[in-house]
């Protein structure tokens, strides 16, 4: 079976990002007033081959683990489903 996947990926509350910080900073410079809390992460979607979704998804865990994460200050959010055809 296919299956469509998707990895949310963000900094773990209470780590800095500085990215977010830097983007909230330049908001009310570009008009928009009232934003806070901005935080960045990366969305990673593809497909992946598998027997079943219990497969799939114990894939994807440690596809997260190893490669896609730091999981000392990320956390990951995996989405998966059959893919269309």
């Amino acid at each position: 079976m296919i299956f469509d996947c998707h990895v949310d990926v963000q900094l773990r509350p209470g780590i800095a990002d500085p990215q977010g910080s830097t983007i909230e900073r330049s908001l009310p410079t570009l008009g928009f007033d009232g934003i806070d809390g901005v935080r960045v992460g990366k969305s990673i979607r593809f497909q992946i081959s598998a027997d079943d979704e219990a497969g799939a998804r114990s894939e994807l865990d440690d596809l997260c683990a190893r490669f896609l994460t730091n999981p000392v200050i990320e956390d990951a959010t995996i989405t998966l489903s059959p893919a269309a055809n």
